[in-house]
């Protein structure tokens, strides 16, 4: 039996339930694993990294078969806020300087650049029709009289990537079209974009198919065993031997597959409202007209942006368990939430809200590479709540080091197993007090 650290409820199929993505794109019919069956490489999760990892083994002429615990998308991949954007790691510029140099901080600015290229390229290649929209992201100021913040954070960018970032006075914010009575100033960096996750989650799954990788849905691999020298994954209706395997589970992972995983992840819930469409009037009353997808400056986020179709998406950080009450709990403290900040919209409808679980590593930045130093079985997870680009990127790495070739783009540290997480099994439980201090500091 599969050993996870939230409630069941978070991974059965209703984990879906609310989502409005569901209602853009319908799921593709997957057969599942039955009987016995080989293939060269094996896939598990048929997300954002594992769907990219299956297309570039596949596009390469390699056999590949990806496995899924529900059906491809059914993850955080196909229910985020659409974000394709810089990030991936937790660990701030300095520490990254600290910890592996101004080199290391040129590899990991090189690879966030890498990622959105990706997904760019992934799009305009195979033609998908994501309802791409904004020019890169704008960050806003929760706090009065902290636009220096901003302002450092400009120069950090503009020196690292090379690119454009403007700092909004408050004033400004209101002219293009991002006010809010709690905003205080904004960051526009002119790099990343936004898109429906689920259509792209779906497109790399159509791309991975055309290219011949074989995609089993409702196929939970609950074991993996070795035989004469391969991997035998069991499911409940089958067992696929593979000489090599790609672990693409990330939020939701488990401890014992591989026994390796255990405490090396936390998964983290981020739950979403999405309004119904809104009016040109509503709109305006607002002074919320920008398409730039948007999130404040606070620990725990909050992270914003209007759909193409006029609805507007509000998520937040915070969710602390799995169940009715807790979901109802996040619901009522982000509802109150989007009010505050946006209060026009008091009155507007908010009949959208799910939740899913994004990953953190104790190492604070991703991993990408082989696992207990067996290179016939490579992972990729830990994205810190920025899993489009750099999931997508990081499966395409690790296909590329599963195939034994070179992966220049891969900082080498990436390939540094993250330490286990202190408390074990009961990590999660470091958040219930975590959460409340972090609450505190932001209303400072």
């Amino acid at each position: 039996m599969l050993r996870r650290i939230y409630e069941d409820a978070a991974y059965a199929a209703g984990a879906l339930d609310g989502c409005y993505w569901t209602q853009t794109a319908p799921a593709p019919a997957c057969p599942s694993l039955h009987g016995t069956a080989s293939t060269e490489f094996a896939v598990i999760g048929a997300g954002d990294t594992g769907l990219s990892a299956a297309l570039a083994l596949a596009e390469a002429g390699a056999d590949v078969a990806l496995l899924d615990l529900h059906a491809p998308g059914w993850g955080a991949s196909g229910r985020n806020g659409g974000f394709v954007c810089l990030g991936g790691a937790w660990l701030g510029r300095s520490g990254l300087v600290r910890r592996y140099g101004e080199a290391g901080l040129a590899a990991y600015r090189m690879a966030e650049r890498r990622a959105i290229e990706a997904v760019a390229a992934l799009i305009e290649n195979h033609g998908m029709a994501v309802d791409r929209h904004s020019d890169g992201e704008v960050v806003l100021l929760h706090k009065k009289g902290a636009i220096k913040v901003l302002e450092k954070a400009a120069r950090e960018i503009r020196h690292d990537h090379g690119i454009a970032a403007r700092v909004l006075a408050p004033e400004e914010l209101v002219v293009e079209g991002l006010s809010g009575p709690r905003f205080h100033g904004g960051l526009h960096v002119e790099l990343g974009f936004a898109v429906n996750p689920r259509k792209l989650v779906l497109g790399l799954a159509e791309a991975a198919g055309r290219a011949g990788a074989r995609l089993y849905a409702n196929s939970p691999v609950q074991r993996i065993t070795h035989e004469n020298g391969r991997h035998v994954l069991e499911t409940p209706g089958g067992r696929l031997s593979a000489r090599n395997v790609i672990l693409a589970t990330n939020g939701y992972s488990a401890e014992n597959l591989p026994g390796w995983m255990r405490a090396r992840y936390l998964p983290v819930q981020s739950s979403v409202l999405v309004t119904r469409p809104l009016g040109a009037d509503e709109i305006a009353e607002q002074g919320w007209f920008s398409e730039l997808m948007a999130y404040d400056t606070r620990s725990l986020l909050h992270y914003f942006r209007l759909l193409p179709e006029r609805r507007f998406l509000f998520g937040m950080r915070g969710g602390i368990g799995w169940t009715p009450a807790t979901h109802a709990r996040i619901r009522r403290q982000m509802r109150a939430d989007f009010e505050a900040m946006f209060p026009a919209w008091k009155s507007i409808e908010t009949p959208f809200f799910w939740s899913g679980l994004v990953n953190l590593n104790r190492s604070l930045i991703p991993f990408a590479g082989p696992i207990a130093g067996d290179n016939t079985f490579f992972a990729a997870f830990g994205y810190h709540g920025n899993g489009i680009a750099h999931g997508i990127w990081a499966g395409a790495q690790v296909a590329r080091l599963a195939m034994g070739q070179p992966a220049p783009d891969l900082p080498d540290f990436y390939r540094q197993p993250p330490p286990r997480f202190e408390l074990g099994a009961y990590r999660r439980a470091a958040l219930r007090g975590a959460y409340p201090l972090l609450t505190v500091l932001d209303r400072l």
